[in-house]
């Protein structure tokens, strides 16, 4: 195993005082090259998915632990290393940057990102906070020729194609509230999100002090270096995981505002294991269209599986393995349960990134609709660690 030292031997001993100059717009036939800020787990899926596009090169990996760089060199041989991801960012031909460290480290990656005028695919959750996700609107807004797309993969799946098609063409009457589960279970000794440390997690080969970013400074500790999900200094659990998915579906597909008010309830009621984050919850969503989502989710028990179910007083959309429209026979008597066939395959999402780089067009998931799920993610943990609903000022973009 390479040391920190060596890596940091092999890069230069100093940053420049300035970052590169925005990449120049691409032409249809242009090949991007790409960076990536976090190889860890997901960041190597992204890789994965990256590769499977054309006219796609990846060039660079940045992470604050030395093994990650070895796994992203085994995935993409000859791609150049770096521990501190500021020296990334200085290599102009890198055009895009994947952006997969974890979620309170987002903001810092991103506005960085856009300041060096790379194009930028942010994994989920977009923000950590609402100061962050104000911060990053900023970096986007200032970001002129940039484009962004946000991990939320759903958005161009096969069923966001169907459930567009569902929406405009089929009668739903008046959609009063979306019902969204979530569960999964494990083998006994086995807790959901729980990694081993290994023998070389050490201040060696971790920079420590750039995984913290600005959260408190505490001394180094493996388990918290690897096991960050559990904390809610770098994690808003399971919201932030997986209710964030199915909350953009929506939002994107029926352009759902931030919420009025957020009520989340739950505990750790499972596993005892020093996490901190909740097990089992539930989420309670008022929207401002008039409309109430609910989310429930759990680690013990996958019977219900994931899924959603959009409530119309003239029709029901069910999303989950298969999407349909079933009409309301109180209403609706002439209409037909509809099936979704649309398919996409799992790189579709980097896909579109790519091909809205060179078309220089938006993507399936655009900075708006991180934000507007950030927040309402945000609301729910925030609910849950005050114990008391959290609503949304809209002229302070504040919560109160």
């Amino acid at each position: 195993m390479a040391s920190r030292r060596n890596f940091l031997g092999s890069v230069a001993t100093g940053l420049a005082t300035s970052l590169a100059a925005p990449s120049t717009i691409l032409g249809a036939n242009d090949r991007i090259r790409v960076g990536i800020i976090g190889p860890g787990a997901r960041g190597q899926e992204l890789m994965h998915d990256v590769l499977k596009c054309p006219n796609v090169e990846f060039v660079a990996a940045a992470d604050v632990y030395t093994r990650r760089l070895e796994q992203a060199k085994a995935i993409a041989p000859g791609i150049k290393t770096y521990l501190d991801h500021r020296y990334l960012l200085e290599d102009k031909s890198v055009d895009a940057v994947l952006i997969a460290t974890p979620q309170h480290l987002h903001c810092q990656h991103f506005v960085a990102s856009l300041d060096a005028g790379k194009h930028v695919y942010q994994e989920k959750t977009m923000a950590f906070t609402v100061a962050h996700a104000k911060q990053m609107r900023t970096a986007y807004q200032n970001a002129a020729g940039r484009t962004v797309q946000i991990g939320h993969q759903s958005c161009s799946g096969g069923q966001a194609t169907d459930a567009a098609k569902m929406l405009a063409e089929e009668p739903m009457g008046k959609i009063t509230a979306i019902h969204m589960v979530m569960y999964r279970n494990t083998p006994h000794g086995k807790p959901q999100w729980s990694r081993p440390v290994y023998p070389d997690m050490t201040p060696e080969n971790i920079l420590w002090k750039q995984f913290l970013g600005d959260t408190r400074d505490l001394p180094f500790d493996a388990n918290r270096y690897i096991n960050w999900r559990f904390f809610w200094d770098y994690s808003g659990g399971n919201v932030y995981e997986n209710m964030c998915h199915q909350v953009s579906f929506w939002y994107k597909a029926m352009k759902l505002n931030v919420p009025k008010a957020v009520t989340m309830t739950g505990g750790i009621y499972l596993w005892k294991d020093g996490r901190e984050v909740p097990d089992t919850m539930c989420v309670s969503i008022e929207q401002p269209e008039e409309m109430l989502i609910s989310w429930n989710s759990g680690f013990g028990n996958d019977k219900l599986g994931a899924g959603e179910d959009v409530l119309g007083d003239e029709g029901t959309i069910q999303k989950a393995a298969q999407i349909r429209y079933t009409p309301q026979k109180a209403n609706i008597k002439d209409r037909a349960e509809r099936l979704g066939n649309s398919t996409a395959p799992s790189s579709a999402h980097m896909q579109n990134f790519f091909d809205c780089i060179r078309a220089s067009t938006p993507t399936n998931c655009p900075f708006e609709v991180g934000f507007r799920t950030s927040i309402a993610c945000r609301m729910a943990v925030e609910s849950y660690r005050q114990q008391r609903t959290i609503r949304w000022d809209p002229a302070k973009e504040e919560l109160v």
